[in-house]
Formats: C-alpha cells, structure tokens, sequence
C-alpha cells in the first residue's frame, strides 16, 4: 500500500458519500500527492481490484468497501437528497438473478445492485 493508496482510501473512508475521481484528486493534492489525473485513477484502480473500494456506477464515483474481507457483491442504497450512500452486502449469484444465471449456463462474476432513495435523516425531514 503506497502512501498515495493509504491517502486515497483515507479521504474515502471520511465521508458516507460516494467521491468521484476529481474529488479524490482534489483532496490528494490538498494533501500533498500532486494533481494529474492519474494519481488519483491509479489508486482508485488498485483498491477496487483489491476490494477496498467499489464504485458506484450510477454516480460514476467511489466509495471504502464496508467489509473488505468479505467476499460479497455490494448493495447501494443511494440518498437522492444528501447523496450519502450505505451498503448493504449481498451474497454473490444468488436469488432470482442467480438463479436465471444458472439456468442460462451464465457464470455471474460480478454484481452490483443500486438502489436510490431517501436515507431516514432525509426522509424523516421530507415527512416533516
């Protein structure tokens, strides 16, 4: 783990909000780590593929895994007002989507399931 990696999942870990790649990049360089692009894309490349971090595809941004050590497809629940974002973590290949995968012979590798919505702070406020 390199400092530049160590600093990237740090600025992840601090906020419950899923970071895009120029957030990243902004408070690496804030922190000393220079600021082209590639800093920061390589860091985020190397702890996704070594799960510590996962990306939210529908942001297009990145969040610190909940459970690094289990291995799981993650379940994002994503807050359309406060864009925090929490995950819940599902096993892989099971269910109906595993089930279907089966039947078709498909191997599935890989899921992400996100879901948007309201966090109970936001809609705890929007019923008020």
């Amino acid at each position: 783990m390199t400092p530049v990696r160590r600093k990237t999942l740090e600025v992840l870990l601090q906020d419950h909000r899923a970071l895009g790649a120029y957030e990243v990049l902004d408070r690496l360089r804030d922190a000393g780590f220079g600021s082209q692009p590639p800093v920061a894309y390589r860091a985020l490349d190397f702890l996704v593929s070594h799960g510590f971090v996962h990306k939210v595809e529908c942001l297009n941004a990145f969040v610190a895994c909940a459970d690094p050590k289990a291995a799981h497809s993650p379940a994002f629940m994503i807050c359309r007002v406060c864009a925090s974002v929490a995950e819940a973590m599902t096993p892989t290949a099971k269910g109906a989507l595993g089930d279907a995968a089966r039947a078709a012979g498909f191997r599935i590798e890989c899921t992400v399931l996100e879901a948007e919505g309201l966090c109970p702070a936001c809609a705890k406020e929007e019923a008020a």
